[in-house]
């Protein structure tokens, strides 16, 4: 091997003509090595000088000619400290999860990953940002649980095993984790991954084998194939520099494909990277949790939510939020509606860790319960919770999980629960067909019915001129809003034609009374049919509504209408949503 004086950028350790480049940012007057390692060896066998005098600033670099870089590893060494490049793509040493390793003991070395890989022509998704329905999950404890029955149990292979699955539930974007090399061991396992990290570098414990970059990019084109967009979540600490998060960015996207990335806006340049040439195409999307707590205040009965219901309701974003109503740093959503409290005792912080304020509520009780009142009430619920995040115009994503009644016992913070609180439980999938059947068939219903994902933000107005407007709100009396605080009923009416589809009235009573809610007049020989409400489902016909003019809902039930021309073989009325 050959020394040469190579180039300062870009950072990090690169292919470069014969040789390899390696660069690195070192503080003026400190001495700066090159260690490199025959691969499976402990110590170096070939130490490099990067001296100051050479540098650019202050960047060290240096080229090596006649390197094999499957054979090599490498890190660098500042005054006395082993350093692993802050911007290496691939790392040896933390194969095992939870295997403490020690870098001043050269445990962890930086590897030059093989860019050679067959994508088969596949490239980002571009899926109509309107058509989404996401899903957040977490990789190791997607599958980590036995009941998940995936051969390669808390991997990227593992989410590959559950394609099939996820596209029968209707999923077409995923929002992963970290799924980079961070440091998981300590006094508490770093469960979810947040704080320093080698952003570069996919997470070797999360590869079935020894490659995870290779992993990772069969996991993203799997998906591909089966029309499923992939976000990471890259939460970047604050002392990052901005710099580096930008040619992160660009890494993840032109190297993996990436669909998109979920940034912390606080931290993240987010004009930067939404003005820059190489990631204008990806999705840059950032956390919000507004949509999350009006519509859990609005489910557990608060007042003076209607106005910023029918907001979020219609709101549809400018491409960098989604809407959630639960998620990994939350209560699950059969949680939400059994817990008024947070129970994170186990996390070992006396209970003083995660969100105080989780606008939740127990039905009744507080944790699991066996009255079956109860369990009916947190049953309609998460129903009503589901109709309320399908049914908004904003993309929709959903917590891994939620589809069968996922629980961590009231833990809302389970960034140390690498167990069975924090993993998916998947023998719930069949105790719970019912929960997952209603879900799967509300994201159809979305799917079909494009009146509820709109290219364009609904207005209020009369858009195309048919007499009626884009979207409408009612109450006891048509084309009234209910305006007074104490309501907690809403008729939303959306114009079928604004959308090529069909007049459609959803009625919320999130009231603990049954209330009576105004049918708008349809005309044109059209009836109101109901095809959906939280006690009964997603019916397999149209039930005709008896009174056109009215209709009376039980409490705490959601019910979904459209308008229809009269059907021949009409459903006896709508006995379920009246007085029993």
């Amino acid at each position: 091997m050959k020394r040469k004086k190579g180039q300062p950028l870009p950072l990090g350790a690169w292919k470069q003509n014969n040789g390899m480049n390696f660069s690195i940012a070192v503080p003026g007057g400190k001495d700066c090595q090159l260690l490199l390692y025959k691969k499976g060896r402990k110590t170096p066998c070939v130490v490099y000088e990067m001296p100051e005098e050479d540098a650019e600033g202050e960047v060290r670099f240096l080229t090596v000619e006649g390197m094999d870089p499957k054979q090599y590893e490498y890190n660098f060494r500042v005054e006395d400290q082993i350093i692993v490049d802050p911007f290496v793509r691939k790392v040896s040493g933390h194969e095992k999860w939870n295997h403490p390793v020690d870098v001043d003991k050269h445990e962890v070395r930086g590897r030059i990953p093989d860019t050679d890989f067959d994508w088969e022509g596949d490239r980002p998704l571009k899926l109509p940002w309107h058509q989404i329905v996401a899903y957040s999950l977490h990789v190791r404890g997607f599958t980590r649980h036995s009941s998940s029955r995936a051969e390669y149990k808390g991997t990227f292979a593992g989410i590959v095993e559950k394609i099939p699955y996820l596209k029968e539930l209707g999923i077409n974007q995923i929002h992963c984790m970290p799924v980079y090399e961070f440091e998981e061991c300590g006094q508490k396992i770093n469960y979810w991954g947040y704080g320093p990290a080698s952003y570069f570098a996919p997470k070797s414990a999360y590869a079935s084998g020894k490659d995870a970059d290779i992993e990772l990019k069969d996991m993203i084109k799997s998906c591909h194939k089966a029309g499923i967009e992939v976000v990471f979540e890259m939460p970047f600490e604050r002392d990052v520099p901005e710099m580096m998060m930008v040619d992160c960015l660009r890494y993840y996207r032109l190297e993996y494909h990436v669909d998109g990335f979920i940034l912390n806006p606080d931290v993240a340049p987010m004009s930067m990277l939404l003005s820059d040439p190489v990631l204008k195409s990806a999705r840059i999307l950032k956390h919000q949790n507004e949509f999350r707590n009006v519509m859990r205040r609005f489910l557990k009965g608060d007042e003076g939510m209607v106005p910023d219901v029918m907001h979020w309701l219609k709101y549809r974003g400018d491409g960098t939020i989604f809407n959630d109503i639960t998620g990994q740093n939350g209560f699950t959503l059969r949680d939400l509606v059994s817990y008024n409290e947070k129970h994170n005792e186990a996390n070992g912080e006396k209970n003083r860790d995660g969100e105080d304020y989780n606008f939740s509520w127990n039905c009744g009780m507080e944790g699991e319960s066996r009255k079956k009142d109860i369990k009916k009430l947190r049953s309609s619920q998460m129903k009503n919770a589901l109709f309320l995040l399908l049914l908004a115009q904003g993309v929709p994503c959903i917590l891994a999980g939620d589809e069968f009644g996922n629980t961590q016992k009231g833990n809302n913070n389970v960034y140390c629960q690498d167990n069975l609180t924090g993993w998916l439980d998947w023998r719930l999938l069949d105790k719970e067909k019912e929960l997952y059947g209603f879900l799967k068939q509300l994201i159809v219903f979305r799917k079909n019915h494009p009146i509820f994902c709109q290219k364009q933000e609904l207005t209020g107005k009369d858009r195309i001129g048919c007499g009626i407007p884009d979207v409408s709100y009612h109450g006891r009396e048509a084309w009234k809003t209910p305006s007074e605080r104490s309501s907690r009923q809403l008729g939303v009416f959306y114009c079928g034609k604004s959308a090529g589809d069909e007049d459609t009235y959803v009625i919320y009573n999130m009231h603990w009374l049954e209330h009576v809610f105004a049918l708008p007049f349809l005309g044109g020989g059209r009836k109101w049919y109901l095809v959906a409400s939280t006690e009964e489902g997603f019916l397999e016909e149209p039930c005709l509504v008896e009174n056109q003019r009215e209709l009376e809902v039980k409490d705490r039930t959601i019910a979904v209408l459209t308008g229809k021309k009269e059907l021949e073989a009409e459903n006896e009325g709508v006995a379920t949503l009246l007085h029993d």
